[in-house]
C-alpha cells in the first residue's frame, strides 16, 4: 500500500499530507464535454494540492483528460490498465509508469495497492464496479482510506437514493454512510480526501440482512 509522506510546511492552499489518489472514471468518448472538463479541473486541483495520481492508464475520455491535466501541474501519474485493453482504451504512453496487468480483477488490486485515498467521478458500469468494491472493503473495515463521490451534476442521486432505500429496508447498515464521502465540489472533495479517516469496526452483528 502506498504511504502519504508527512510535510511540515506547505503554501497557501497545499495539504500536510501527500497522498496517491486513485481517480475512478468514464472511458466513453460520448458523454458530454462537461465531464471532460471535470476530469480536467480534478487533475489540476490534484497537482497544485501537490499529490499524484492513479488511474486507468488510458488516453481516452476522463481517464486521459485527467492525467494529462494532473501533468500539466507537475504531478506524477500512473496508469494501470489490463493487456486485454491496452489497444481499445489506448493505453496513455505519458504516464511515469504505465503498469500492465493480465486481467481486470488484478487491475483493480493494483490501483487499490497503490493509493491511499479513492475519488469517484461520474462513470459507467466499469465505474460503478470499482466504487463498490472499494466502498464495500471500508464498511468492513478492511481498509481506512478516504473514498469520496464527487457529483456535480447529479449523475449518482439515483444511486444515492438506492443505497438510502437498500438501508431503510435493512438491506445495508447505516455504517456505509460513514465509508464514504459525497461532494458537489472539486475542492470540498479533495478536502475529503485529505482528511484521516477511522477504521470502522465491523461486528458480527452487521453481517445479518436486516435489523432485528
Amino acid at each position: 500500500m502506498a504511504t502519504a509522506d508527512p510535510v511540515q510546511e506547505d503554501g497557501p492552499g497545499e495539504s500536510s499530507r501527500r497522498l496517491a489518489v486513485c481517480v475512478f472514471c468514464a472511458s466513453s468518448n460520448k458523454i458530454d464535454k462537461v465531464y471532460l472538463d471535470l476530469a480536467e479541473q480534478v487533475g489540476a486541483e490534484l497537482a497544485r494540492r501537490g499529490h499524484s495520481l492513479v488511474s486507468g492508464g488510458a488516453q481516452v475520455s476522463c481517464m486521459g483528460a485527467v492525467a494529462r491535466a494532473a501533468r500539466a501541474g507537475g504531478a506524477r501519474t500512473v496508469g494501470v490498465i489490463p493487456e486485454g485493453l491496452v489497444s481499445v482504451e489506448i493505453a496513455d504512453p505519458e504516464n511515469d509508469e504505465l503498469v500492465v496487468t493480465p486481467d481486470m480483477r488484478t487491475r483493480k488490486g493494483e490501483m487499490d495497492r497503490r493509493s491511499d485515498a479513492f475519488l469517484v467521478l461520474p462513470g459507467g458500469i466499469g465505474t460503478l464496479e470499482e466504487l463498490f468494491e472499494i466502498w464495500t472493503a471500508r464498511v468492513l473495515g478492511m481498509h481506512s482510506k478516504a473514498v469520496v463521490i464527487l457529483d456535480p451534476t447529479g449523475v449518482y442521486e439515483p444511486l444515492r437514493e438506492l443505497m438510502t432505500g437498500l438501508t431503510e429496508q435493512g438491506f445495508a447498515r447505516p455504517k456505509i454512510w460513514d465509508a464514504i464521502g459525497w461532494s458537489a465540489s472539486v475542492s470540498e472533495a479533495f478536502d475529503l480526501l485529505e482528511r484521516s479517516q477511522p477504521r470502522i469496526e465491523y461486528t458480527p452483528a452487521d453481517y445479518a440482512e436486516a435489523e432485528l
